[in-house]
């Protein structure tokens, strides 16, 4: 990652946040918009960690955009900067879809053998993030006609695997929300540009097995 890394040291500031970091690497590198997630915040009488928007029962603890909202996602190297100067631990977002990645998301031990899949078919893939609970595959941007095409095609599809397309969001490494610390399971390739990423059309079939019969988690999407 020698040009990644030659960047970074640019970009980094001594002794600062690795949020900072990772979300100038994203946005002025690989071009991808990000913005900071809500965060987490001390709840209860033992000071537990629930998500620090007002809904007590958030889905997504720590990990959805509050303020800014969504639409303020951006590559912008200035807005980043004051965003995490102001919260240097704020997790890190990425907004999928339009010219970004888009992402397929599975329950942890349904992606381990989703990846023990494609691998053993050779299939190259890009980046892919893991939290304690889920694990997402980062792919090439799809249109919502696209992806539904594709379903439409399978006999059944799992409810525990998620699609982050435009007008969604993942959560990105190394930021820590409610259900623990993400990080790179597959670690991005090589290069000052973005990232590759494979078209979700070769991943579908591997991720919709591996997700059959896989614990969907409820209501609670527990990024």
């Amino acid at each position: 990652m020698r040009e990644i890394l030659g960047r970074r040291r640019r970009l980094r500031r001594k002794g600062g946040p690795a949020q900072l970091d990772a979300a100038l690497i994203c946005a002025t590198a690989w071009r991808w918009p990000v913005l900071p997630g809500v965060g987490s915040a001390a709840v209860g009488p033992r000071g537990d960690r629930g998500c620090a928007c007002p809904d007590p029962e958030c889905a997504v603890p720590g990990a959805h955009p509050f303020d800014p909202g969504l639409l303020a996602a951006t590559t912008d190297e200035r807005m980043v900067r004051w965003w995490w100067a102001n919260r240097p631990t704020a997790p890190v977002l990425l907004a999928t879809g339009g010219r970004a990645p888009c992402a397929v998301s599975l329950p942890a031990v349904a992606g381990a053998s989703a990846l023990t899949a494609l691998d053993r078919l050779g299939l190259r893939l890009g980046p892919v993030v893991a939290t304690p609970t889920r694990w997402s595959l980062l792919v090439a941007p799809y249109t919502l006609e696209r992806l539904g095409e594709l379903l439409h095609a399978k006999d059944w599809v799992p409810s525990s695997l998620r699609f982050h397309g435009e007008g969604g969001y993942l959560l990105l490494p190394p930021s820590e929300a409610g259900t623990g610390q993400a990080h790179w399971e597959r670690v991005p390739g090589p290069g000052s540009a973005a990232p590759w990423l494979p078209d979700v059309e070769a991943v579908l079939d591997a991720l919709v097995e591996a997700s059959t019969g896989a614990p969907d988690g409820g209501s609670r999407l527990a990024y």
